[in-house]
């Protein structure tokens, strides 16, 4: 897609690719100078202004989504993303899914704590960072989770009548993000947040170019390459673990003389977004 193309790029496409995420119901490190995160002030709030940029040039798309695993066992980090990004299996997805199918409460509680945390990225120019000014005006990428994901969605496709459709996306019609996060219960809320009125970008179709000219590709973080192979995985995961390569990945053994229990195939998925203090504490405990 060139920049040409974005003018005609209609709300629609978006629309039905998130009608698919729906129906179907990586990772950059923290320290990578491409990626901004929100930080809080001293009294735990965060506040910024965002503008999600289309997609970049050669892509169809203005996010992608990734899922990756992060927890800590044994004393050892377990921090990898989930093949199940690519629609493949994944040893520790496996491993979850059949702790949540033995009906014990024990091993569900186990899968909980080894979900998988669902990840947003899109390409965002800075327009307000109190805490960073050093990153206004320039472009970053973004990773967020499913409840700022939903403010997107809820831009495309309001709920109401008197509401406009917005593509929060688009250069010349598109808004501003204002991102406000509260502490509540000690995890990032992001329910303050919200789109200003609609508004081009920039003054010329120039400096808009310019400025999308410098997104990073979204396409590149989900490439296969990002992702360690089933059997590195899985070693891993033993090791983490303490597993054996000889010892079944199970906490409790099913009699294969007992009926066979109904397969529940909605495994819990951690936000992104509420993982982020949480995950912190972990670290740091």
């Amino acid at each position: 897609m060139g920049f040409k193309d974005l003018k005609r790029n209609s709300i629609a496409n978006l629309t039905s690719e998130i009608e698919k995420l729906s129906e179907r119901n990586q990772s950059f490190n923290n320290n990578d100078d491409k990626l901004w995160r929100p930080q809080l002030d001293k009294s735990s709030n965060g506040y910024a202004v965002l503008r999600f940029l289309p997609a970049p040039e050669g892509e169809e798309l203005p996010w992608v989504r990734l899922f990756d695993h992060g927890f800590k066992k044994n004393g050892k980090w377990y921090i990898e993303n989930s093949r199940t990004t690519l629609g493949e299996k994944d040893p520790l997805g496996e491993l979850n899914s059949a702790l949540w199918n033995s009906g014990v409460e024990s091993d569900k509680e186990i899968a909980r704590k080894q979900k998988r945390r669902l990840n947003y990225y899109s390409n965002v120019y800075v327009e307000t960072d109190p805490q960073n000014p050093e990153n206004e005006g320039k472009v970053f990428l973004y990773r967020y989770g499913k409840k700022i994901f939903d403010k997107l969605s809820e831009a495309m496709q309001p709920q109401f009548e008197d509401e406009t459709p917005i593509n929060p996306f688009d250069l010349w019609k598109g808004s501003s993000f204002k991102l406000k996060i509260r502490m509540v219960e000690g995890y990032w809320n992001y329910d303050k947040s919200s789109f200003s009125e609609p508004s081009q970008f920039k003054a010329s179709d120039d400096e808009m170019e310019s400025i999308w000219k410098e997104c990073y590709s979204l396409s590149d973080i989900v490439s296969p390459d990002k992702f360690k192979s089933y059997d590195e995985l899985k070693t891993h995961l033993n090791e983490v673990l303490g597993i054996q390569p000889t010892m079944a990945p199970m906490t409790n053994q099913v009699d294969a003389t007992e009926p066979a229990k109904p397969v529940q195939t909605q495994i819990p998925t951690t936000e992104s977004d509420d993982a982020m203090s949480y995950f912190e504490k972990l670290a740091n405990s």
